[in-house]
């Protein structure tokens, strides 16, 4: 995965537009992967879905909270995906207070099949969904990658540890100082 560029694909978000009259004040807009990684040194955490015990408990909030470390460590952004809608995404952003984490939803799972980390979880009710794991990408091109040990279909367990974001930050600045 190191040296690879991240696949360009077109991602379904809503965004909050005033004009858009009612109580739900929200219009689609596209968003490209290159709108997310060009130019800009990112940690990218990709997870089985939101409002998950794992995710919603440790992992979103914890790279909520240690965001100004992880822009200390020459990081610019950092974006949560997962196999979900842009409903479901922002509804779980909403609920969990998120200010500094962006969200990108991958409905149909496009950009995680491309990167080779789509998994059935039928055993689970969810369908096709992410593997866990998380990549430092700098302008598109992964620097960085955690995965989690078992990569497989209808996975009866939910590792998490590689791409929690205190291993992450732990990485970065061990490189920083060897740099």
């Amino acid at each position: 995965m190191i040296g690879r560029k991240v696949p360009s694909v077109t991602f379904k978000t809503r965004v909050r537009d005033e004009s858009v009259e009612g109580p739900n004040p929200y219009r689609w807009q596209d968003v490209w992967s290159e709108d997310y990684f060009k130019g800009k040194r990112v940690v990218l955490f990709s997870l089985p879905g939101a409002f998950t015990p794992t995710c919603s408990t440790f992992q979103l909030p914890d790279f909520e909270k240690l965001f100004g470390d992880f822009q200390a460590s020459g990081i610019d952004a950092i974006y949560c995906m997962s196999v979900n809608d842009a409903f479901v995404m922002n509804a779980w952003g909403k609920s969990q207070g998120v200010e500094n984490v962006g969200l990108i939803p991958d409905g149909s799972g496009e950009f995680t099949r491309k990167m080779g980390m789509l998994v059935a979880k039928d055993n689970l009710g969810f369908g096709m969904r992410s593997w866990r794991y998380a990549a430092v990408i700098d302008d598109g091109v992964v620097e960085m990658w955690f995965e989690e040990p078992g990569y497989s279909d209808q996975c009866a367990t939910d590792p998490y540890g590689e791409s929690a974001p205190q291993n992450i930050l732990k990485a970065l600045q061990e490189n920083a100082a060897a740099a």
